[in-house]
């Protein structure tokens, strides 16, 4: 919240008192909807916990509309 991204996306202007070290990692996640199905008819995956999982991969294709 100490921060405003730049219109069009291209950079981070961060509030005065907030601006992280230079020698700090800025990074960021972010969400995107696009349409997809599994590209494989079977996942490979691997129990090595109670209740946890791994999955190497999960094949996707983009479903243009």
């Amino acid at each position: 919240t100490a921060y405003t991204l730049i219109r069009n996306g291209s950079a981070i202007r961060f509030d005065p008192g907030f601006v992280p070290p230079v020698t700090a990692s800025v990074t960021a996640g972010f969400q995107f909807d696009v349409p997809v199905r599994f590209d494989t008819a079977s996942l490979t995956l691997s129990v090595s916990g109670f209740k946890a999982g791994q999955i190497q991969s999960i094949p996707l294709k983009e479903v243009v509309l």
